[in-house]
């Protein structure tokens, strides 16, 4: 399925594995999205404050929709949630937490902190297509974002 923009989708993935078959079956799926992916907590945070790396790049893209792993090295995913949900700039991002943890306290953790969904990876491949395809069907097809400022990232109007 086409998604219905071309808005950036983040993606926190510290496994090359995991990523790439997440690439592969978005591509089977025909996301025109472009995809920025980062296999660290600090990267993800680099990216979306304009710092390190990033500190020059005036044109970049704000996502419309954040794929989140918890167990990420550097600043954990948990970190990441928490941080950017209490910026009143990044809040309104939708934050998706897509990892193997299935600990009720990270659920509950999560949502408490404002992530926007939590999903499961699933080992079976059936499996994961399934939960890939209920993701691009709803965040990036279906779902309707709050407007986005197209500037620079983390500054306001």
């Amino acid at each position: 399925m086409a998604t219905k923009s071309y808005e950036p989708l983040l993606i926190a993935e510290d496994s090359d594995e995991d990523f790439e078959i997440l690439q592969l079956l978005m591509q089977q799926m025909q996301v025109q999205n472009p995809i920025y992916r980062f296999t660290n907590g600090d990267k993800v945070l680099d990216f979306l404050y304009q710092e390190g790396d990033y500190d020059r790049q005036f044109d970049t893209p704000r996502p419309s929709v954040i794929l989140l792993d918890l167990n990420l090295p550097g600043t954990d995913g948990r970190d990441v949630l928490e941080q950017l949900k209490q910026d009143q700039n990044l809040k309104e991002i939708p934050i998706v937490v897509f990892t193997t943890s299935k600990n009720p306290r990270d659920i509950e953790f999560c949502y408490r902190k404002g992530a926007n969904g939590y999903m499961i990876k699933p080992i079976d491949s059936s499996e994961l297509e399934k939960t890939v395809q209920a993701f691009v069907d709803y965040w990036l097809a279906a779902n309707i974002s709050p407007h986005l400022k197209k500037h620079k990232v983390g500054i306001e109007e």
